[in-house]
């Protein structure tokens, strides 16, 4: 959990720079970037959710059961 808390705030740093960086420049490239890392981030963490809720119900239940 460590990991994705550092994750999450080092996304977070990144679109505020690129935000900035955009502002200041007006490239889009910058706004471009943040969008796919956002989206990335996302996909990212809705991975990471359906692997701990494997872990936690799916495999827990089935050794419940054995």
């Amino acid at each position: 959990m460590l990991i994705l808390r550092l994750l999450i705030v080092l996304v977070a740093l990144l679109l505020v720079l690129s935000g900035g960086m955009y502002v200041f420049t007006r490239n889009p490239r910058y706004m471009q970037f943040a969008w796919q890392t956002l989206r990335f981030t996302v996909l990212f963490l809705l991975v990471f959710a359906l692997l701990f809720l494997l872990e936690r119900y799916v495999l827990v239940g089935w050794l419940a059961i054995l």
